[in-house]
Formats: C-alpha cells, sequence, structure tokens
C-alpha cells in the first residue's frame, strides 16, 4: 500500500496546497474460477487483490470536476461540469468517473458540488485484473461518504455495473464490482451471479502463492468479443427454455445439458453454452476442493478452465496458452488458467513458494524467446474491499 502522505503530496504537486483533502482505495480483482458465467447467472470464487486504484479528493464550492490520474499524464487535468455529463470516447479513463457521477444524478442523488480529483492506480491497463471496476467503486465510495448519501456496499457495485453497462457500453455482469467492493481479506467470495448470495469462502494457501503473470497482450473490453459471446448464450437459453424452467443459463446442470444440448444445431452456439455450464459446476467442485485443502484437484479444475475458455468459448489467444503450457510444465506450479475477459490479458498461477522466484524468470525468459513479448509478474495478496485511507 502507498502511504497517504505520499499520495496528498502528489495531489498538491497538481492541484496546489490544502489540507481538506481525503484518500480512498479500491482493489482490482482476480477471478480464481468461473469465467465468463457472471452474465449467466452463474457461480464465480473471485478475490480482491492488493494492487488498485487511488484517489485522493479535495471538494470544490462550484460544480466543477476537475480530474488527474498519474497512470495518464499525458491528459492532463481533465475538466467537466456536472449539469452537462456526457461519454466522450476521446477521455478514455475518465468515463468510468463520469459515468458514476451521471449514474447517481439519473437515480435522484444531489451532487451538491464538485471535486479535485487525484487518481493513481498500481494495476495494469486492460490485463482483466479490473481496472476499470476499481475506478468506478473508488468513485462511487468516495461520493457516496461525502455526500452521505446512505447506499450500502452491494448496491454501490449494482449502481457501478450499471454505469459500465449504459454509460460506457460495455455489457459486463456483476462480478468485478461485486469483488472489488465486498473483497474480504484472506478470503475469496462463492458469488451466485443471478440472487446475489456469496459466502466467503477462506483461502490462505500454507506454502504457496496466487501468482499473476501478464502476458502483456493488450485487449480492449468494450471492442472485443465479448458482447458477441454474451448474445451467444442468449440465444442457447431462448433454445433451452422451451424444454426447462429457467431464467440463465447456469441452472441448466450438466445432467440436463447432456440430454439437451442435441436441441442447439448451430455449433458455436453449443459450445459457448458447454462452457457456460461445466464452468458453473467447476466452481462448485474447486470450492470443495480448496474446503478439503485438495490442491491437486483445484489445479487441475484451473486447467480445464482454462481449455474451455481456449476451446470451447475461444476467448484465449496463443499468448495465453503459451503462458499456461509453460506453468504445467515447471515443477510446483499446482495449476494455472487465463483469468479475466481474456483475448489478452493474465494468466492466474497457484506455485509453490519455494518456487516462486525460479518459476517467475522460467516464465520471463521462455515466453520472451517464444513471442518478443516481456512478461510482467506480480505475487498476490488477497485483500479487503474499498475503503478510505486513514493517515
Amino acid at each position: 500500500m502507498l502511504k497517504v502522505d505520499d499520495l496528498k503530496e502528489k495531489f498538491w504537486q497538481i492541484f496546489g496546497r490544502d489540507e481538506e483533502l481525503q484518500v480512498f482505495f479500491a482493489p482490482g480483482r482476480v477471478n480464481i474460477i468461473g469465467e465468463h458465467i457472471d452474465y449467466n447467472g452463474g457461480l464465480v470464487f473471485p478475490c480482491a487483490i492488493h494492487l488498485g486504484t487511488y484517489l485522493v479528493l479535495r471538494k470544490r464550492d462550484d460544480n466543477k470536476v476537475f480530474a488527474y490520474s498519474a497512470n495518464f499524464p499525458q491528459k492532463g487535468i481533465i475538466e467537466e461540469d456536472l449539469s452537462n455529463l456526457q461519454y466522450n470516447p476521446s477521455r478514455g479513463w475518465f468515463n468510468y468517473v463520469t459515468g458514476i457521477f451521471y449514474t447517481l444524478q439519473e437515480k435522484g442523488y444531489p451532487l451538491r458540488h464538485g471535486f479535485d480529483l487525484y487518481f493513481y492506480g498500481d494495476l495494469p491497463n486492460g490485463a482483466g485484473l479490473s481496472s476499470s471496476a476499481s475506478i468506478e467503486l473508488v468513485t462511487a465510495y468516495a461520493l457516496n461518504k461525502i455526500y452521505s448519501l446512505g447506499i450500502d456496499k452491494v448496491e454501490l457495485a449494482k449502481l457501478c455495473q450499471e454505469s459500465e453497462n449504459r454509460y460506457n457500453g460495455v455489457n459486463c455482469g456483476i462480478m468485478d464490482q461485486f469483488s472489488v467492493g465486498m473483497g474480504k481479506k484472506d478470503h475469496g467470495i462463492l458469488l451466485n451471479c443471478n440472487t446475489l448470495d456469496y459466502e466467503y469462502i477462506p483461502f490462505e494457501l500454507k506454502d504457496q502463492s496466487l501468482v499473476i503473470i501478464n502476458s502483456n497482450v493488450q485487449r480492449s473490453l468494450a471492442d472485443s468479443k465479448y458482447n458477441e459471446r454474451r448474445r451467444s448464450c442468449e440465444k442457447a437459453l431462448k433454445i433451452l427454455q422451451r424444454h426447462l424452467e429457467i431464467s440463465h443459463l447456469c441452472e441448466v446442470t450438466p445432467r440436463e445439458w447432456e440430454d439437451l444440448q442435441r436441441l442447439i444445431d448451430d455449433e458455436e452456439t453449443k459450445k459457448r453454452a458447454n462452457h457456460a455450464i461445466m464452468e458453473n459446476q467447476r466452481v462448485k467442485d474447486a470450492v470443495e476442493a480448496l474446503k478439503k485443502e485438495d490442491l491437486k484437484k483445484l489445479g487441475n479444475l484451473l486447467y480445464k478452465s482454462h481449455y474451455s475458455l481456449q476451446k470451447d468459448y475461444e476467448v484465449s489467444v496463443e499468448q495465453l496458452d503459451l503462458l499456461v503450457e509453460l506453468a504445467k510444465d515447471y515443477p510446483g506450479v499446482w495449476g494455472a488458467r487465463l483469468t479475466g475477459a481474456g483475448f489478452g490479458g493474465c494468466t492466474i498461477n497457484i506455485v509453490d513458494d519455494q518456487r516462486v522466484e525460479g518459476f517467475i524468470q522460467f516464465i520471463a525468459e521462455n515466453y520472451h524467446k517464444k513471442t518478443g513479448l516481456k512478461p510482467s509478474s506480480y505475487i498476490t495478496k488477497i485483500y479487503e474491499g474499498v475503503k478510505e485511507l486513514e493517515k
């Protein structure tokens, strides 16, 4: 964690000195297992991580918002008026901020004044670690507190999802915002994305670490084929609803799917549905394996999840497949898979502590040799959700 005083100093360098500052932090998230099924009403098993987005802010006397991101210094200070909020593609990251202001206004919450906002994130952008949800939650949580809106964290997560869906045009599910808002130290969140029922599952690896490897293959979620996959799942759901009383694809059991998949003629649609239904079962199996401390089974489920994302959902890329195959060949690695939406981004790996250093070096050398790209690595701590930072 960065020091609050250091963050305030950075703010002052941009906006001038004033003691009346507040500092907030929202983590990123890594999804252990349960990919591309949050919007199919499935179970997911994410956790918040120690990397995330910091926000330092100061109230203004007018209706203006001035924002600066240390991650995009070339964009300088961006100005917006709360009375005229509009999506602007040229403003990139700032749309996740204005989307929160806009959505709060739409819901009738009074935004009585503007702010000076300083953002800094130590999450890689476009890597599948929920940098956008982290920006949304840190903004929403800060506004909720300062405006005294009285919105609880679950409702804040839903508001942030709605903002990303409607304002930014990304048809994401609830998982990212929920895990960023509701994270708990040393616990994963078993979340039912249909009902929003959730359970904290202890996730304290005794002699292993969660290692995130960033392929550094960049993707843009809004411009990717994410929405195409979602439409395929909706198509499969409509066909299955003629025979089952279901509202979401992940309500279909593996046994029911075995009997009914013949009804879907289109091979691509069938593959997308197969991933969603079987991934939902893998989440259940993974949580049981974790409770029994069966790392071998948990690791095998991660590999199965990856191969399903590669073959059935077709959201992997050759660089991610290479990272998983390299991990599988390295001693002391229990399991690996892509995490996040795919089309680039990161893999998650469960690695014996004594092997971590060698593993990271092995991956870096062999990945660069075969792709020309240099991967980034992060040894992850499972962290708590969005919060205000004290001095």
